[in-house]
């Protein structure tokens, strides 16, 4: 059970753009799985025999650490996984991130030149993990547990509740299931908030969501598509019959869908903005560019289902406040 590590886990494409913008996200469902020469805390949250029980989870389900220890040096190679981390109070637990992992801001004292992409198993071992938090198993998840180390996996989350699942799973493993139950409540608090202070809409508001200039975007099969349906807009990029999630969609197409909202999550990555978007051929007859409904996003944000989609949600509600405003 992987977490890939890019969009381009689906489209090869994309891999070079996702690791500009420290992406670690994909089209695939969630799952969490611990394993290791200790034993696994499955997302069922099933207890092994030799696994001993920390506490429960915020769904009832029994929560386990590996071995019967909580891990003391944990090393993430997964930029969602170090947001998660931090997020539940195991932040001192970590002695190392890969060089994606460039938030929260404690995360920069512990920031490596471990790669994610191409894992060193032998610069990992260095650090003398009892724990590592991948984001893309295979055969670094075997070769880390040839040397006795264990591994934490998780696939990238396509609903909000596969992202509540992992934080929770990942809270159990490090002996933080309390302050993961509450993280996990409080974000559930605040997206349904968000939602209902949603300004009513006439029809849903079209929206377009992009991931680089050449028109990869996001259908609602995805997590940050999942966000877009949650607040009751339509995404374009659901016309197009794509399975992995992600389509790439013509200039034809995106005009012809004139969306009412454009979404940037290639600011950083691709320099992109209103004006590089309007001086687009054509694009100046889009309702989105022509109304100045054009928003640079962050690009980690938008490519993580962490605790920051919070944000992102609140961020996606004012633009669409913002859109339903009469110009002038």
């Amino acid at each position: 059970m992987a977490l890939k590590p890019t969009i381009a886990g689906v489209l090869a494409g994309l891999t070079l753009l996702a690791a500009a913008c420290g992406d670690d996200d994909d089209n695939s469902s969630a799952t969490t799985e611990v394993s290791g020469t200790g034993t696994a805390a499955s997302a069922a949250g099933v207890t092994p025999p030799d696994t001993a029980s920390a506490d429960t989870g915020a769904d009832g389900s029994a929560s386990t650490v590996p071995g019967g220890e909580v891990p003391q040096r944990i090393v993430s190679l997964s930029p969602t996984g170090t947001e998660m981390l931090f997020a539940i109070g195991a932040g001192d637990q970590v002695v190392a991130v890969d060089d994606q992992s460039d938030y929260p801001a404690e995360a920069a004292a512990v920031m490596t030149d471990l790669s994610g992409y191409t894992p060193n198993v032998e610069a990992i071992a260095g650090y003398e993990p009892d724990l590592v938090v991948v984001s893309s198993a295979g055969e670094l998840q075997a070769q880390l547990e040839t040397l006795g180390i264990d591994v934490w996996v998780g696939e990238s989350a396509a609903t909000f509740d596969a992202a509540y699942t992992q934080i929770e799973q990942l809270g159990a493993v490090t002996g933080h299931v309390g302050e993961a139950a509450e993280l996990v409540g409080q974000m559930q608090t605040d997206i349904e908030a968000i939602i209902r202070s949603m300004p009513a809409m006439d029809a849903p508001l079209s929206v377009f969501h992009e991931l680089d200039d050449t028109g990869y975007s996001a259908s609602s099969a995805t997590f940050i598509g999942q966000v877009y349906s949650a607040l009751g807009l339509r995404n374009i990029a659901d016309a197009a019959e794509d399975i992995s999630g992600y389509p790439q969609l013509n200039a034809e197409t995106i005009i012809a869908a004139n969306p009412d909202l454009i979404f940037l999550a290639d600011t950083t990555c691709c320099n992109q903005s209103l004006e590089t978007v309007a001086a687009r051929d054509g694009w100046d007859a889009i309702a989105a560019v022509a109304n100045g409904n054009v928003f640079a996003m962050d690009d980690d944000v938008a490519s993580r289902w962490g605790p920051r989609v919070v944000d992102y949600m609140q961020q996606v509600r004012d633009a669409v406040e913002q859109a339903l405003v009469p110009a002038g």
